[in-house]
Formats: C-alpha cells, sequence, structure tokens
C-alpha cells in the first residue's frame, strides 16, 4: 500500500466523516430519532431502499415515517390491521406494498421478542469471525422465518449465500457499529466489533476502489467486497470500513 494511497485515504476520510454529510444522504432518516428501536428500524429501511438518487430515497423514507405516524416503533408495537391499509399505495423502485407489510410484520414479530435488532445480526458470529458472512446468511434465514414469507420480498434481503456484496446491509451495520467522535455513524451496537464490518461495495466504492489497485475481481460480489476490506485492514485492522467515507466520497464528488 503506497504512502500516497494512504494519505489519500486518510485525508477524504477526515473530510467526509462529519455531520456535513448527513443531510444529504439516507443516515439523515435514522438521525431523525433518538430511541433506539427508532433508529434501528429507519436505519435499517433506509439502507434496504438506498438506491438511486439519494434526495429521493430521504424522500420514500420520510413518506414512511409519515404513514407510522413519525413513531416507528410505536407504530410498528401498537398498530392495527386496519392502519395498514395507509401503505397500500407506497413504492419505491421494486420495494412495493407487499415488501412494506412484511417489513412490518418482520418488525412486529422479532421487537415482540427482543429488544434490539442487533440480536438478529450476532446467530454465529463469535469473536474470532473475521467478518460478518455467517451473521447475514443466518439473518437472511431469520427474516424470511415467518409463514407464509412473500417470495418476492427476498430480492431485497442480500445475502452472501448467494454472493451477493450484500453493499445496503454492509452499510446499515456500518451505521449501527461503528464508534467514533465524528458524529455520522451511530455507534449503538456492541455485540459486533468494527473490525468485523465488510466494507459496503456500491458503484463508487467499487469504482474508486480499482483505481486505487484495492480490488482486483472483475465483478462485483461477496468475494469483492471481502477483498477491498482486507486491503482496508491493512491500513487501520481495528476499524477498515471507516474508508468507506473516503472512497464513497471520492467517487461521488468526482474526485475519481
Amino acid at each position: 500500500m503506497s504512502d500516497y494511497i494512504l494519505s489519500l485515504l486518510n485525508d477524504k476520510y477526515e473530510e467526509f466523516n462529519h455531520p456535513g454529510f448527513i443531510p444529504n444522504d439516507p443516515i439523515s432518516i435514522p438521525h431523525r430519532f433518538i430511541l433506539k428501536q427508532d433508529i434501528e428500524i429507519m436505519g435499517f429501511i433506509a439502507a434496504i431502499l438506498a438506491w438511486g438518487q439519494r434526495r429521493t430515497i430521504i424522500n420514500k423514507c420520510n413518506e414512511l415515517i409519515e404513514l407510522m405516524d413519525g413513531v416507528p416503533f410505536d407504530f410498528i408495537k401498537n398498530h392495527q390491521d386496519s392502519d395498514l391499509k395507509r401503505f397500500l399505495s407506497f413504492k419505491h423502485r421494486t420495494f412495493n406494498t407487499t415488501d412494506t407489510l412484511y417489513f412490518i410484520e418482520f418488525f412486529k414479530d422479532f421487537y415482540s421478542r427482543h429488544e434490539s435488532l442487533e440480536e438478529a445480526f450476532i446467530k454465529g458470529l463469535t469473536p474470532e469471525s473475521t467478518d460478518t458472512k455467517i451473521a447475514l446468511e443466518n439473518f437472511q434465514k431469520a427474516f424470511f422465518s415467518l409463514e407464509d414469507y412473500p417470495v418476492r420480498t427476498m430480492k431485497h434481503i442480500a445475502t452472501p449465500t448467494k454472493n451477493s456484496s450484500c453493499k445496503r446491509i454492509n452499510m446499515f451495520l456500518r451505521w449501527m457499529v461503528r464508534k467514533d467522535e465524528k458524529g455520522v455513524d451511530f455507534g449503538i451496537w456492541n455485540k459486533i466489533s468494527p473490525a468485523q464490518l465488510v466494507c459496503p461495495c456500491d458503484v463508487h466504492v467499487e469504482r474508486v476502489g480499482r483505481k486505487l489497485g484495492l480490488i482486483t475481481r472483475l465483478k462485483a460480489d461477496w468475494q469483492t467486497a471481502v477483498e477491498l476490506t482486507l486491503n482496508l485492514k491493512q491500513l487501520d485492522p481495528a476499524d477498515p470500513v471507516k474508508y468507506d467515507f473516503a472512497l464513497f466520497g471520492l467517487g461521488v464528488e468526482g474526485y475519481m
């Protein structure tokens, strides 16, 4: 790893990992809340809906928040079946009413038994795990463990089992797990180590990662995300995914 790349990524990490990054990014959605469960629910939904223009993603998430009366966790716990009719017109790209209603059903069932969504992401994970592969595989199984789950919704929850890079879920985990004093990531989960996170590999990150020689695989899949993360661990073994800020920022702002 050249000194130039190290210096560039450290500089851009500092430049983009600050509160000014929040308003124009989907992470602004969970930042609307203080309650842990609200942060988890809307953070997860914002991450899953994060494809397309960022402003559109934010607007659609705000629409969902309004449909849940501004209190996602309370709505999830206490809604009546009649309250679900309001979601019949909700749609974002290929995410439709069926998907929305199943997400609500999953959250209601899960939070009836658990205090934090973190519990859904740690099955199979041990302190010796080098990444979250087994946890993401088990999460996908748990998410679709309810009776009569809609098969169409499975396309929205990626899994390493299908060699997906799982970029949206990896981004959500970054939000929940990373801990620093910058004010962007939340760091409200403690059972997953930042060192175990895998870098979200979206089109910006992938493009810049290739130009910097951090990615050599031809296609973007789970092994590509792992390759990128292993190279970033050369820079910071304890917190490699902090460089997601730098790679994404370099890409989206047109630096590379």
